[in-house]
């Protein structure tokens, strides 16, 4: 599913996926990042509805 322009206009733009997670981190909720494909930039999201949530490597 493609990012609407509008959504990605208002949405805080990180670097790297590194800096998103430490934003989200930061900010407490359960969020989770990803790649835009209108910035190229990453954004973070709390929507999971079918997306894979990757399970933590033991």
């Amino acid at each position: 599913m493609r990012t609407r322009l509008s959504v990605c206009a208002r949405k805080s733009r990180y670097r790297s996926a590194e800096e998103a997670l430490a934003a989200a981190k930061q900010s407490g909720l359960d969020l989770r990042t990803y790649r835009c494909d209108r910035c190229n930039c990453f954004h973070l999201t709390s929507r999971t509805k079918g997306k894979r949530i990757p399970r933590p490597q033991t």
